[in-house]
C-alpha cells in the first residue's frame, strides 16, 4: 500500500496545482465584486480547447514535429491566455457590468447562464470542425524521470513548476505593482478607492482578464497531463477549485493557493486507497464526495475557510 505513495502524491500535487490556480480566478473575482463568477470553470473549459486546438492545428501544418516542446507549450500557453483573458473582460462588460448594483441573486443567475453558453458554443463549434465533442490533443511531454522510489512523468513537473510560476507571478503582482495595490484598494471599498483617483471599472476588467487567463492557461495544463478534453470538464474542476477558495478562504489569495493543493492531495489519496480501507465497500469512484464533503464541513463549521477573516456586511 505504502509502495504507490510517492506516485499518489505527486499525481496529488498536480491535479491540486490545477485546482489553485483556477480558485484564484473566484477569489480574486469575490475579493472586488463578492460575488461567485460560476462561469469560471467553462473559461478554463475554453482554454483547455484552445489550447488543444492550436496544437492540433499546428500538428496538421507539419509545424509540430521538430518543434521544441517547450517552445510549442509556450505558444500554446500565450494564445489560450490571450483568447480566454479577453472572453473574460468581454463577460465581465456584457453579462456581470449592467447588473453591478442588482440585488446579488441576479448576477449569480447571470453567470450561471454564461456558464450554459460557453458550454453549448464550444459543442456547436467542436461538432461543426471537428464532428465530435471530445479531443484528444499532442501530448508534448511523454518522458518520465526515475527517481528510484518513483517514476515522476515529466509533464507532471512541467505543470507543477508552470502553476507555482503563476501563483508567485500573481502574488508579486497583487503585493507590488500599482495596479495591485488598485485592486487590493478596491476590494476593500469601492467608493473609496474611487474617491482616490482610481478607475474602478478599470480595475476590475483587470481582474477578470487575469483571472481569466489564469483560467485559461490552466485548462493547457489539464490537457496535457489528461489527453482527452470535452466541454462539460470545467463544471466540476471549476467546482472543486471554487471548494478550494472557501477552504483557504474565499477572497484570500493564498488561502486559494493552499485550498487547492489540499483539495488535489485528499482527492489522489482518497481515489487510491479508499477502496483498500473500505474493503471495497467505497471505489475510487467517490474521491468526488471526499472533495465535496470538505466543502459542506467548512461551510457549516468555518464558513469564512482557514485563512479568511470573518467581516461585517458592507455597507
Amino acid at each position: 500500500m505504502l509502495s504507490m505513495l510517492p506516485q499518489v502524491l505527486i499525481d496529488g500535487l498536480t491535479l491540486g496545482f490545477m485546482y489553485a490556480v483556477v480558485a484564484l480566478g473566484y477569489t480574486m473575482v469575490y475579493g472586488i465584486l463578492e460575488f461567485i463568477n460560476f462561469a469560471h470553470g467553462e473559461i478554463f473549459m475554453v482554454g483547455a480547447f484552445v489550447g488543444t486546438e492550436v496544437l492540433l492545428i499546428t500538428d496538421s501544418l507539419g509545424a509540430l514535429e521538430g518543434m521544441n516542446p517547450f517552445v510549442a507549450f509556450l505558444i500554446t500557453l500565450i494564445i489560450s491566455m490571450a483568447i480566454t483573458g479577453l472572453l473574460g473582460i468581454t463577460i465581465e462588460r456584457v453579462a456581470y457590468r449592467p447588473l453591478r448594483n442588482a440585488p446579488r441573486l441576479v448576477p449569480l443567475i447571470s453567470a450561471i447562464g454564461v456558464s450554459f453558453l460557453l458550454q453549448d458554443l464550444v459543442r456547436f463549434t467542436e461538432a461543426i470542425a471537428r464532428n465530435a465533442f471530445i479531443l484528444n490533443g499532442p501530448q508534448l511531454f511523454t518522458g518520465k524521470f526515475d527517481l528510484g522510489f518513483a517514476q515522476i512523468p515529466s509533464k507532471s513537473i512541467v505543470i507543477i513548476v508552470i502553476a507555482i510560476a503563476m501563483m508567485v507571478g500573481l502574488s508579486l503582482f497583487i503585493s507590488k505593482s500599482k495596479w495591485g495595490i488598485a485592486m487590493r484598494a478596491v476590494s476593500q471599498d469601492q467608493s473609496t478607492a474611487s474617491l482616490m483617483t482610481i478607475n474602478v471599472d478599470k480595475v476590475i476588467m483587470l481582474t477578470f482578464l487575469i483571472g481569466s487567463s489564469l483560467g485559461g492557461a490552466t485548462g493547457v495544463l489539464f490537457a496535457q497531463n489528461y489527453g482527452s478534453i470535452d466541454p462539460f470538464i470545467g463544471f466540476i474542476l471549476g467546482m472543486k477549485a471554487f471548494t478550494a477558495a472557501v477552504l483557504g478562504g474565499i477572497g484570500n489569495i493564498k488561502g486559494a493557493m493552499f485550498g487547492g493543493v489540499v483539495i488535489g492531495l485528499v482527492e489522489s489519496l482518497a481515489g487510491a486507497y479508499m477502496g483498500q480501507l473500505t474493503n471495497g465497500a467505497f471505489g475510487a469512484e467517490y474521491k468526488d464526495v471526499i472533495a465535496f464533503s470538505i466543502l459542506i464541513l467548512v461551510l457549516l463549521f468555518k464558513p469564512e475557510g482557514l485563512f479568511g477573516e470573518a467581516v461585517k456586511e458592507k455597507v
